[in-house]
């Protein structure tokens, strides 16, 4: 578990930096400031165990706290936890600290963020990837229809593939992973419905709600030998839904390309051509939150005294999900294929077509 303040001046992209470490009694954490327009403003974010380094959505959420740093000028906190057992020491350890608004990242820290902020009423909270059944006045949900986008990369998948097999798993079955899985799956029937194709999608049945997972987001050989199976089963384009455990599958695609495969990659949460840059040149595209924007969006408004707990709910149509663009596979891809793409975004943009998952926000 760490603990640290930043300053001004160091790069959103520069992450990992040595952190102080608190006290299992949740000490505060020595202060800095920043000049600009909310100095006395204090931002923090308590990350799940991925850490702050996952090229996932740790990293993205954090990058849109450095982004507040920057364009603010409020003082930043940051707590990383290494197991799901920090969670709660951590935001002690904010509360300590005088936070105007907490941001914590991911499903697994809901408990823990709802306690803190039935504990500290008058402080504010926002908490990506959940959504509580009942709204609670101090904490702001930044959610997304990660199904719309998944789709998109579904499609693409389906319409890359030269084995005519596709692949997706999952970290842990909660709802923010199998809502891509979700996504990615009915992406690829309705590349098999138009096309009159018959690719076969491994790791995840959709009606059933079940398929494969690695068991946690930390473990990057169990998504390596997952990724493994699926290829030895003929998978050549793979989406890890797992963070972390998504580098395992990487490395695992790298390795079957330097032995004459022909895999590729799906990447989740962000742009993995720039944020996973050892596996860049099997990146097909990914499924990206724009996690960062929506973070620095909901502390300016906090700063400026207008916080509210309504969810903010990232779609195709607001931008807060989208298809990355396929970069080094562009050309590959097929223009027809990228215009039917655009075509499926409009739909599901229009409501002409229906993108469901049992996970999507409601």
């Amino acid at each position: 578990m760490r603990f640290v303040s930043r300053k001004t001046g160091v790069a959103a992209a520069m992450l990992g930096i040595s952190a102080l470490a608190l006290s299992a009694c949740g000490a505060a954490p020595e202060e800095s400031s920043s000049a600009g327009k909310y100095p006395d403003y204090v931002g923090c974010i308590v990350s799940d165990s991925g850490g702050f380094d996952d090229q996932s959505f740790n990293e993205s959420s954090y990058r849109g706290l450095k982004n507040a740093e920057k364009d603010l000028g409020i003082t930043i906190k940051e707590a990383e936890s290494k197991s799901n057992a920090d969670f709660a020491t951590n935001l002690q350890g904010m509360m300590g600290a005088s936070c105007n608004l907490t941001v914590t990242v991911g499903f697994l820290l809901a408990d823990a963020t709802a306690d803190a902020a039935a504990k500290n009423p008058d402080s504010h909270f926002a908490i990506v990837d959940n959504q509580y059944e009942k709204n609670i006045d101090n904490v702001k949900p930044i959610i997304y229809d990660t199904a719309q986008a998944a789709f998109l990369a579904g499609y693409a998948a389906a319409a890359a593939s030269e084995t005519g097999t596709v692949a997706t798993f999952g970290g842990i079955q909660i709802p923010t992973v199998t809502i891509f899985m979700d996504g990615f799956a009915d992406g690829v029937a309705k590349f098999n419905e138009d096309k009159g194709e018959n690719v076969k999608l491994l790791g995840w049945d959709k009606k059933k709600q079940n398929g494969t997972f690695s068991g946690d987001f930390e473990k990057q050989d169990k998504g390596k030998q997952i990724t493994k199976n699926f290829i030895s089963a003929g998978a050549d384009v793979i989406m890890p839904v797992a963070g972390p455990v998504g580098k395992g599958a990487g490395a695992a695609v790298a390795e079957a390309n330097k032995s004459g495969e022909k895999a590729k990659l799906i990447w989740v949460d962000s742009d993995g051509y720039l944020t996973a840059p050892d596996y860049k040149e099997y990146m097909l595209t990914s499924v990206v939150k724009t996690m960062d924007k929506a973070v620095e969006d909901v502390i300016k408004a906090d700063a400026e005294g207008k916080f509210d707990a309504t969810p903010y709910v990232g779609t195709l149509e607001n931008e807060g999900v989208a298809l990355a663009p396929f970069h080094d596979f562009d050309s590959a891809i097929g223009e027809d294929t990228k215009k039917e793409i655009e075509a499926l975004k409009a739909q599901i943009i229009s409501g002409d077509l229906k993108v469901e998952s049992a996970a999507s926000p409601k």
